[in-house]
């Protein structure tokens, strides 16, 4: 029989075959692989920085985005809530009270010096010169009082001068708040007689003598007083010399303004809020009858 006349050239079965070959051959060498997962993410790393992807970047505040309630929930008015009210009312008056702090603070400061300074101007006038001295400690006035001048050697009886000047201090130190302390000091000498039995009796009687002094007149009200007598355990020099020992004789009288601000509480800081500074009251209760 004749063969049948074909268009296909007699090459194109042997590269069909050939592409088959190859075809099954790279499957096989795809089948016998194996990936290294650490080297294949490292490659991976490497690319994305080169091509730019996007990396992880640390936050260094909380991104201000959109609600996603905002997106699938209609707006609504909310109910005012408890805590709510706190929170707006706690951040709008922090820093007025930390403000009126600052007030109070420099009032005092001033309010100490002011005194300190009325207080040597009496002195000045009353006794002779070094017989006292008047220190400020934070919101404490200190006068120290020698003994020259105001009692006699070894008793606890006030002279007339000093008297006078106790009673012009006490209508001084009335109009001032605070506390007074009036603390006794002796030297290291000891005493023994039918009246003290030793400088603790001394002390303490010399300063119950200037409290009772200040309040003879009854300008300045008793409970603000305290006394207390310390004998020879805190001298301010030595006792070994007669001008040590003279030194470490006195009476001091510690005028104590911080105290007055702390029994005032409350009071001090309403009084120096402004009409405009007044709490800020929820629209709840604004809008109740």
């Amino acid at each position: 029989m004749a063969q049948k006349q074909t268009n296909i050239p007699a090459w194109m079965i042997t590269y069909a075959d050939l592409m088959s070959l190859l075809l099954c051959f790279f499957v096989l060498l795809l089948s016998f692989a194996e990936i290294d997962a650490e080297k294949f993410r490292r490659v991976a790393d490497e690319l994305s920085k080169a091509f730019g992807v996007q990396r992880d970047i640390e936050a260094m505040q909380i991104p201000m985005g959109t609600s996603a309630v905002k997106q699938h929930f209609s707006p609504a008015v909310p109910d005012r809530t408890l805590i709510n009210e706190v929170r707006q009312q706690t951040q709008q008056q922090q820093p007025q009270l930390e403000s009126i702090r600052n007030v109070l603070e420099t009032q005092r400061h001033l309010q100490s010096f002011q005194l300190a300074q009325s207080v040597e101007k009496l002195l000045e006038t009353s006794l002779p010169e070094g017989a006292a001295k008047i220190d400020i400690d934070q919101f404490r006035v200190v006068v120290r009082i020698s003994e020259n001048g105001t009692f006699g050697s070894g008793n606890a009886t006030v002279t007339p001068a000093f008297e006078d000047l106790l009673q012009s201090l006490a209508t001084l130190l009335a109009e001032v708040p605070g506390t007074i302390s009036i603390d006794g000091h002796t030297d290291d000498v000891p005493i023994r007689t039918s009246q003290f039995r030793s400088n603790w009796d001394l002390s303490a009687m010399r300063a119950a003598s200037v409290a009772n002094v200040l309040t003879a007149t009854g300008a300045l009200a008793s409970e603000r007083l305290i006394v207390q007598g310390f004998a020879d355990t805190r001298p301010l020099a030595s006792n070994l010399t007669n001008e040590g020992r003279a030194e470490n004789r006195r009476v001091e009288l510690m005028i104590d303004l911080d105290a007055a601000i702390e029994e005032r509480g409350e009071r001090s800081v309403e009084s120096l809020q402004p009409a405009s500074s007044a709490p800020i009251e929820s629209d709840e209760t604004a809008s109740s009858p």
